[in-house]
């Protein structure tokens, strides 16, 4: 009698260097990146005081000892202002490289990983040609080059975590994406509940493991909640949650009628979906960023309701993985004209993206510009930093402040209750013309009663003055 034998199962064939696109997309990414945030840093250019911010906190972190940041106040522990441990990750970053550069890298390095992931994907559902192309768009997105234009944020953290998060989703990975979503609680307190509840939703609704999702879910509400009316308000110095006011309060219908009525939240809307050609709305994925966005919109702040800042670049992984998914879905659908869209569209965007930077003039583009690069006044902030001995208690803004941050104990300029310090730094203020005039010392006079200042230093709009002594000593 014959016998028959059942054939072996195919192994799947792997191509040696088949990630090597990938990573070759995200090291240029990240050159990129890293080359446009030090050479901002070497201008002075910081655009906020986020920077030194997370450079003090880091900086404790790293002496292990608690995120104390003294630019938001004396003492005032960053735990009590949003609830980022995870910044924690970067301490031997800052063994190594003691600087604020340390952090700037670090962000660029996330941003790059990130992009590998989103293009590594696309090409497991389009194609290698088209997943480098949604992969090149990500990298060159309003979203992510403003994150890295607008200095360190937490956020550089969640961008990879999403991204891979959307990446295990897409695949139907349902436990995988459980546990890259739930380190995000650890990211910013709004996480749990924007994005982490979101996913567990999606699980839910997506695949036959409810109980994984509904656990998710309700780890990501119960994290928000713990941080906002426990965690944050036992660190912060007024024993409550600062930021209030983001959040909509009652009647709650009155947020997103005010949001409706703006201007603005039509071109964040317009911004976040036309960046992937509207592909993105075409997925199911995306749902998983709409309470990020409404929470986002509801807001009357525009530099959080708008495309200014960094607020975008958690939209981003989900809008240019739901673009895969959806132009993967629009492929096989009867209708030519829909399938014809898919693939123009796809191939098409980072020709968008690039237009759109470009046109805003921010990132690389930005290098572009003459006031891009160092220039004589720089030079004095140079001299200024090196004339700052180590330790040192300093009064500044933001651009020395952040050059600073490293190497003295920085404080924010005009902030009632600080320490009177050896050296207050105004740059780029209006003070008025030349060393001797009233306001300059009237400055210290009202904020450091009972202590004398000298000017050491006018020039190129930069004033230094140092503590001599106290009065009546």
């Amino acid at each position: 009698m014959a016998t028959t034998t059942r054939p072996t199962p195919a192994r799947p064939i792997r191509r040696p260097g088949r990630h090597a696109p990938h990573v070759a997309l995200a090291a240029a990414l990240f050159a990129i990146y890293a080359l446009t945030s030090v050479i901002r840093y070497q201008r002075y250019g910081s655009p906020s005081y986020d920077l030194i911010i997370f450079t003090q906190a880091v900086k404790a972190y790293a002496h292990l000892q608690a995120p104390i940041a003294p630019v938001k106040g004396d003492g005032f522990n960053l735990l009590g202002d949003h609830l980022s441990p995870i910044t924690a990750l970067l301490a031997p970053a800052w063994w190594i490289a003691p600087t604020p550069l340390a952090l700037l890298v670090a962000q660029a390095a996330l941003m790059a990983w990130s992009a590998g992931i989103i293009s590594a994907t696309a090409e497991q559902l389009l194609g290698r040609a088209r997943g480098l192309c949604i992969g090149i768009a990500y990298g060159l997105s309003f979203g992510i080059l403003r994150a890295v234009d607008w200095d360190f944020h937490e956020i550089a953290f969640a961008v990879p975590l999403i991204a891979m998060t959307g990446r295990q989703l897409i695949c139907r990975r349902w436990t995988r994406a459980a546990c890259w979503a739930l380190p995000l609680i650890l990211v910013k307190e709004d996480l749990g509940a924007t994005f982490v509840a979101a996913v567990g939703v999606y699980i839910a609704v997506a695949s036959r493991q409810r109980i994984l999702g509904a656990a998710l879910a309700t780890a990501g509400l119960a994290a928000t909640a713990a941080a906002i009316w426990w965690i944050i308000p036992h660190y912060n110095p007024d024993g409550t949650y600062p930021y209030w006011d983001r959040i909509p309060g009652a009647p709650w219908w009155h947020a997103p009628i005010e949001a409706a009525v703006r201007l603005q939240t039509w071109k964040t809307l317009g911004w976040t979906l036309g960046i992937t050609g509207a592909l993105a709305a075409r997925s199911p994925l995306a749902l998983t960023a709409v309470p990020g966005l409404l929470l986002r919109l509801a807001s009357a702040n525009p530099g959080i309701n708008g495309t200014t800042a960094h607020y975008s670049a958690t939209a981003m992984p989900v809008m240019f993985l739901a673009a895969a998914d959806a132009a993967t879905r629009l492929r096989r659908s009867p209708s030519i004209p829909l399938r014809q869209y898919a693939d123009r569209a796809t191939t098409a965007l980072p020709a968008v993206a690039f237009a759109c930077m470009c046109s805003l003039a921010y990132g690389p583009a930005a290098l572009t510009s003459p006031g891009a690069w160092p220039d004589r006044a720089d030079r004095t902030r140079d001299e200024v930093v090196t004339m700052v001995q180590p330790g040192a208690v300093v009064e500044a803004g933001n651009s020395i402040g952040a050059h600073l941050a490293a190497r003295a104990d920085v404080y924010w300029m005009g902030t009632p209750g600080n320490p009177a310090p050896e050296w207050i730094i105004n740059d780029r203020e209006e003070w008025p013309d030349g060393p001797d005039g009233d306001a300059v010392m009237a400055y210290p006079a009202y904020f450091h009663p009972g202590v004398r200042y000298e000017v050491v230093l006018h020039r190129d709009g930069i004033t230094v003055l140092r503590r001599v002594a106290d009065l009546g000593h």
